[in-house]
């Protein structure tokens, strides 16, 4: 099957597209080929190397860590999808590997696709989508008539964020480049803000929940919009110890971890409000969610740019870049 992948880690150098064996579905799992796959954060550290202390990973290594696309086969075990079956899923940490015609996912991990969206679409959700729902939801506790502020409203996250903060009931303020302002404003954000040229913090005070996708001097400033007991959840920057936790590592990483991260942890306490790092989990469960309010039309994905599969250094450079408004996709089997 033609996949892209790496031999070791590195720069977009690193990145081939060649013919590798087919994967094949062991107990609870689906062999999906893939119509579609999206480009996120992830993936760029994944191939760099930067992860490889949490995730160990061999080679060669597929890249791509969610897609949407059909069931072909599904190993012993498996109840809820069948040969034929839309699909789309995050896949697990361990076993990563959309960029490729054919990947394997766990049965837990998969939704049914929304019959209104195309592959195309649909790959666009599954990591961006689910790590807005637990930021808000599973960490936040976001609920209606709450506050909540998301930086960088026009990303891939951010456009999801804003969206199911809408939906939920809460009053959603949102940071943006002048020209995604009405962009913000038509997926539901109350108030936009120029990063540019306003100061957040000067516009929105006594907040319920920041969702910080910046880190650094951002996060930091973002403390002061909490209300005492309000909630920062981050995607970005330094993890604390309890990633550590999570994934069993050594409990020596914890203690540099808190280390490194001791100036957010002090500012939480200094304004009486809780931290929480995201290290997002697949969950075909709360995709399912997702998907239903994306087949009623409450949310809708925002796509920027779309690749072939051989262009997938061009994609990945794209997303990297940092400027995409929504969501990058590569598309592995073009729509007929």
């Amino acid at each position: 099957m033609k996949a892209a992948f790496i031999r070791r880690y590195g720069g977009n150098k690193v990145v081939e597209l060649g013919e590798l064996p087919a994967p094949q579905a062991g107990p609870g799992e689906l062999l999906v080929e893939v119509h579609a796959a999206s480009v996120n954060p992830v993936d760029f550290k994944i191939r760099d190397g930067m992860l490889k202390t949490i995730v160990s990973f061999g080679f060669p290594l597929i890249l791509g860590n969610d897609l949407s696309g059909v069931v072909k086969a599904v190993g012993a075990g498996v109840t809820r999808f069948r040969p034929g079956d839309a699909v789309f899923a995050r896949m697990d940490k361990q076993r990563i590997g959309a960029f490729a015609e054919f990947a394997v996912v766990a049965e837990a991990d998969a939704a049914a696709k929304p019959a209104n969206l195309s592959h195309v679409e649909a790959a666009a959700v599954p990591l961006a989508g689910l790590t807005a729902w637990q930021a808000l939801f599973e960490i936040g506790g976001l609920a209606a008539g709450q506050k909540v502020l998301i930086h960088a409203g026009s990303g891939g996250v951010g456009t999801f964020a804003i969206q199911l903060a809408r939906h939920a009931g809460a009053t959603v303020a949102t940071t943006v480049g002048a020209r995604n302002a009405e962009l913000a404003r038509s997926l539901g954000a109350d108030v936009v803000i120029d990063y540019k040229t306003q100061r957040f913090e000067d516009v929105v005070s006594g907040y319920d929940l920041v969702f910080d996708t910046q880190a650094g001097d951002i996060q930091h400033r973002s403390f002061a919009v909490l209300k005492r007991g309000g909630v920062l959840v981050s995607i970005a920057g330094k993890p604390d110890s309890r990633l550590v936790r999570e994934f069993g590592l050594n409990p020596l990483l914890g203690v540099l971890l808190d280390f490194l991260s001791r100036k957010t942890l002090r500012l939480a306490k200094q304004y009486g409000v809780r931290y929480e790092y995201l290290f997002m989990h697949p969950s075909g469960e709360q995709l399912a969610q997702i998907g239903r309010l994306l087949a009623d039309g409450s949310v809708r994905p925002v796509i920027d740019k779309v690749f072939p599969l051989a262009q997938v250094r061009e994609a990945l450079a794209c997303s990297e870049a940092g400027h995409a408004t929504g969501k990058v996709v590569v598309e592995v089997k073009a729509a007929r």
